[in-house]
């Protein structure tokens, strides 16, 4: 494995310390914080438990997408991204000049077995594939048991890094736990995990963590040195008084409770309003459903309409760096109450009529 060392106002917005013995000795590293241990601590009661030698505390997840294509991504690399994907997250590749080579999706995440073909017409195997495995941003979908197994096998295959990024995964309100791709790996160095608190806490606060193999860690210590030292202490201890007073479980649960009665509003607006005209995701997490209209619909027209008559969405284009999806949007059915979202999409199907 080759690396360098080195919406808002009054419309409706649819858019968008100690340590403890059972972690084992320390060392001397950037994560050894209150934060580290209290993390640690959380994580041994889930699939996500690991060890305190492959933990980096971050300044949130888009600094640990940026060290992973700064450690992982020379120009001209070749990165598989899912079609569409997290802007952010592939605006993050090509600033360190990755080559994009964008896979298509279905209603069972990223469709893994189409990528032997796409490598084999590229003409090389690609450096890394970065994933959004449960509720895709955009999509809401969650990748099958199945294609996670074969994608690490490929993997594997082609000494390829997994950028596994995960900011939804604590939020499943329906189906049964799938495993991740830390979990399901046992500590392979081709997974590089990135998480956050953004999605399950606060997103002001700009905390998140990494989870690697222990020699990659060494490494992000150094470039995580070059960027901002360390992530920002006082928040750090916020999150770690948090996570110390058991306030994390109680809280996921009644987001989990109230995202799940929101999805299902959505749900019941867009059947309300668009049966006949568009087609929908259904997600059993997260934050965001994608919405997909007839060829014809221009989603990007349709948000220059839809702010004035005040509704605000994303349009597909956002989410691909070849442009596509142009008929499609992403909408997000967490930030809004039942009421607001009924609201909203009427709004837009009003909008849709004027288009």
């Amino acid at each position: 494995m080759r690396s360098k060392l080195f919406h808002g106002n009054s419309n409706s917005s649819l858019g968008g310390g100690d340590s403890r013995e059972s972690h084992g000795k320390r060392t001397h590293r950037a994560t050894d914080s209150v934060l580290a241990d209290e993390l640690l601590a959380y994580l041994e009661a889930t699939p996500e438990r690991t060890t305190a030698e492959r933990l980096l505390i971050t300044s949130g997840g888009m600094q640990g997408l940026d060290l992973a294509a700064k450690l992982f991504v020379d120009p001209g690399d070749l990165v598989i991204v899912e079609a569409p994907t997290y802007t952010n997250g592939s605006a993050t590749l090509l600033a360190y000049g990755a080559d994009i080579l964008e896979a298509p999706i279905d209603d069972q995440g990223l469709i893994v077995e189409a990528l032997p073909d796409l490598v084999h017409q590229a003409g090389r195997v690609p450096k890394a594939i970065y994933v959004i495995p449960n509720f895709q941003n955009p999509t809401g979908t969650a990748m099958s048991l199945e294609r996670r197994h074969l994608l690490l096998d490929l993997a594997r295959k082609w000494g390829t890094i997994i950028i596994d990024d995960d900011p939804y995964g604590m939020l499943r309100f329906g189906g049964d736990h799938i495993p991740g791709f830390r979990e399901l790996g046992g500590g392979d160095s081709l997974v590089f995990s990135v998480r956050t608190f953004s999605k399950i806490l606060a997103p002001g606060l700009r905390v998140g963590w990494v989870d690697a193999d222990p020699a990659i860690v060494a490494k992000l210590i150094d470039a995580k040195q070059t960027m901002d030292t360390c992530t920002n202490v006082p928040n750090q201890l916020l999150a770690a008084e948090f996570l110390r007073r058991g306030g994390l479980e109680p809280h996921l649960r009644r987001l989990r409770s109230e995202y799940q009665r929101r999805m299902m509003a959505m749900q019941t607006s867009l059947e309300r309003h668009f049966s006949e005209q568009a087609a929908w995701t259904n997600p059993q997490g997260g934050f965001f459903l994608w919405l997909t209209f007839g060829e014809h619909v221009d989603t990007s027209k349709l948000f220059d309409l839809g702010v004035p008559n005040g509704v605000a969405f994303i349009p597909g284009r956002a989410f691909s760096v070849t442009g596509r999806f142009g008929n499609a949007l992403r909408l997000c059915f967490a930030s809004q109450t039942p009421e607001r979202t009924e609201l909203g999409i009427s709004r837009l199907a009003d909008t849709l009529r004027s288009l």
